[in-house]
């Protein structure tokens, strides 16, 4: 291991990465929609410090136009401990220091927002065009994110205008004859604000390499069934009294269509479409000031998720799967989801070197799944409970210690799945417990040291799916645990910023499939633990007034100690990205990154290889509000794939244009 982080760390130290000309692309944030340790408002793992500088936490808007961050799956892979992969549905998943996304869960404004059923989301879904910064939590994170934070958080920060009138808008082209089109308005008039956007995004495929092999899923060129069509509207409406009070309204809805392209090897092959994929939201937010020393925060909401699987016998996509051919029900499997949900947070600061919180939170979730001809064949109900409360006690000047306790339970209420007898399980809870140590050391850095004890109550899913008459059901199953520890270093130094943590895991009753518990079917049990550790390094600076630089390197070691037969999956050892701005003239700036991952495995007995992929574009401002652009994804064309059957992209390109105002 000592060898490999040297090797990492040297070339982290040859590695460039752009921190750029922020301000040309920065958007000011929905602050209330932050989630920190109060008191400790750039604690490492909270994340309220959206200034870009603290590069294993937070990607910000600058960072997610100039690297064509369109989704937020892309997005979050910029950071260190962060590696991308595709489940079974080819749908983008991220994994935070070898969590997956049920571990670490996804939340717009703190409000979350994985779906009820299967506590996964598509992150290709979730796009970036009205996004201030994406803040993410790894493995210590405030008790007011709510149950099932395992692994940490990540925690989408909407935009809020800072100016009477303010916006842009922007209009892209790219291989697979992809169309973008996106705009953002927004005016603050003291006493109230208004925050619009909208986007559309939508392509007919991607091309693989050619040093693709065509077999009989898959012939090569543009990926067969790999179209896709994302539209979303953002609306926010502000109030802001004198007095530091402040009550927002938001609503979104998204709209979702997309092909599921077939695994290339035809034995795992589907042939699945989703005609709809959608989501519309809610949230209400605010803050009032209770006198001098307390203020409520109160957070409500509504989701609503709809989509559809339709399943095809064949590569046509002509004629509809029947009950009994290993298909969805008719061809068709429709899910309404519902969720409905609330926290309240009472912060004090009456005690004297004291910043304390006290949380409240439910949130109710409903999974119905329909046949073809809409009847309701499953309907589930649960609900999450939270009580919580943290301090921030300031030791002296430099040290300040963070404590936090919460109370998580499940109360299952409806359970209901059409030819099977199901009786309601019975409720059951878990203890979160953290403490975080933090000291400055100088005037420009800090070291600090946490340990975590989270939780991961089972879905939906986890206790109820047969998995097409492939499993066995297991209502029983209790919550995951884990205790995360990490030390590390924040600072700058001759005019790099710096970073460098040690992260250690122990997880227990880890849900995990058992195979052939009864025959040939399988079923999820707590049955796992497994240890994680790692080291994750950052650099960023600048050459004079034409080059900013740096960079961050990931190592990972993941360990099944149930098990040692059974291999962890889908997070490769090591991940080093390194990117690079060269203002070239006054007007023009050539961007680089590089990402470089090393293999994986996928399955007991696969491991996908290595690669190193180059993103190259120029960026020309004829006028200080217009940006062009033009660039070159995966420029060495690599043949490359993050799971089993699922080739990535070959070589694209793009060309965009922006106006802000």
């Amino acid at each position: 291991m000592l060898k490999q982080v040297m090797a990492g760390a040297v070339m982290l130290a040859l590695a460039q990465q752009a921190s750029g000309k922020e301000d040309a692309d920065a958007a000011a944030p929905f602050v209330l929609g932050t989630v920190t340790v109060i008191g400790q408002r750039d604690q490492l793992g909270q994340v309220a410090q959206l200034d870009g500088q603290r590069v294993a936490s937070q990607v910000s808007r600058a960072e997610m136009r100039r690297f064509n961050r369109d989704n937020v799956g892309d997005a979050l892979n910029l950071l260190s401990g962060v590696s991308l992969s595709t489940n079974s549905r080819n749908e983008k998943t991220v994994a935070i220091r070898g969590f997956d996304a049920r571990q670490v869960p996804l939340y717009i404004d703190g409000i979350p927002v994985y779906v009820p059923y299967d506590g996964y989301v598509d992150f290709n879904r979730f796009t970036t065009a009205d996004l201030a910064a994406i803040q993410v939590a790894k493995g210590y994170s405030s008790v007011a994110y709510g149950a099932n934070t395992l692994g940490g958080a990540i925690n989408l920060i909407s935009r809020k205008p800072a100016a009477r009138l303010e916006g842009d808008t922007s209009i892209g082209f790219g291989s697979g004859s992809e169309r973008q089109v996106a705009a953002n308005v927004g005016t603050n008039q003291g006493l109230w604000y208004l925050q619009a956007g909208v986007s559309y995004i939508d392509s007919d495929g991607f091309p693989l390499s050619s040093d693709f092999r065509p077999t009989a899923t898959e012939d090569g060129g543009t990926r067969n069934n790999a179209y896709r069509k994302d539209h979303k509207l953002s609306f926010k409406v502000g109030y802001t009294p004198v007095g530091g009070d402040e009550y927002a309204l938001s609503y979104y809805k998204q709209h979702g269509e997309k092909g599921q392209p077939p695994s290339i090897n035809p034995v795992g092959a589907r042939y699945w479409q989703w005609p709809y994929w959608d989501k519309e939201s809610v949230y209400f937010v605010s803050q009032t000031r209770l006198g001098e020393a307390e203020r409520l925060k109160l957070r409500l909401y509504h989701d609503s998720y709809d989509n559809e699987i339709t399943s095809f016998t064949n590569g046509s996509y002509a004629t509809l799967k029947i009950s009994g051919q290993g298909s969805v029900s008719g061809g068709r499997s429709i899910y309404n989801d519902r969720t409905n949900g609330g926290a309240v947070e009472l912060e004090s600061f009456r005690l004297a070197a004291h910043s304390l919180r006290f949380v409240a939170s439910v949130k109710a979730d409903e999974h119905q799944e329909l046949d073809a001809k809409g009847v309701r064949n499953t309907w589930y109900k649960d609900a999450l409970w939270t009580l919580g409360a943290e301090d921030s006690i300031a030791l002296n000047a430099a040290t300040e210690l963070s404590l936090g306790v919460s109370r998580n339970a499940l109360r299952p209420d409806t359970v209901y799945s059409a030819g099977n007898a199901y009786t309601l399980p019975d409720n059951q809870s878990a203890t979160d417990l953290q403490a975080g140590l933090f000291r400055k050391v100088g005037a420009e850095a800090r070291v600090y040291a946490s340990v975590a004890r989270k939780s991961r109550l089972p879905t939906l899913k986890d206790r109820y799916s047969q998995r097409l008459g492939t499993y066995i059901e297991n209502p029983a199953l209790r919550a995951e645990e884990a205790m995360n520890y990490e030390l590390g270093y924040q600072g700058d130094a001759q005019g790099l910023a710096l970073e460098a943590a040690l992260f250690y895991s122990d997880v227990k009753d880890k849900i995990q499939s058992v195979a052939n518990v009864s025959g040939v079917r399988a079923q999820m049990r707590n049955a796992g633990r497994a240890h994680i550790s790692g080291v994750e390094l950052g650099l960023r600076g600048r050459a004079g007034a034409w080059l900013d630089f740096g960079g961050n390197y990931t190592y990972t070691q993941m360990k099944n100690v149930s098990d040692r037969a059974i291999r962890l999956t889908d997070v490769p050892r090591h991940k080093l990205t390194a990117h690079a701005v060269l203002h070239a003239a006054r007007q023009v700036d050539v961007v680089a990154i590089a990402e470089s991952n090393s293999g994986r495995w996928v399955s007991n007995i696969l491991e996908l290889g290595g690669f190193t992929t180059l993103n190259l574009k120029a960026v020309y401002r004829p006028l200080p509000a217009l940006s062009l652009e033009a660039g070159v994804a995966n420029l060495g064309d690599r043949n490359y794939a993050l799971a089993e059957g699922f080739p990535s992209a070959g070589r694209t390109w793009l060309a965009n244009a922006q106006v802000q105002f």
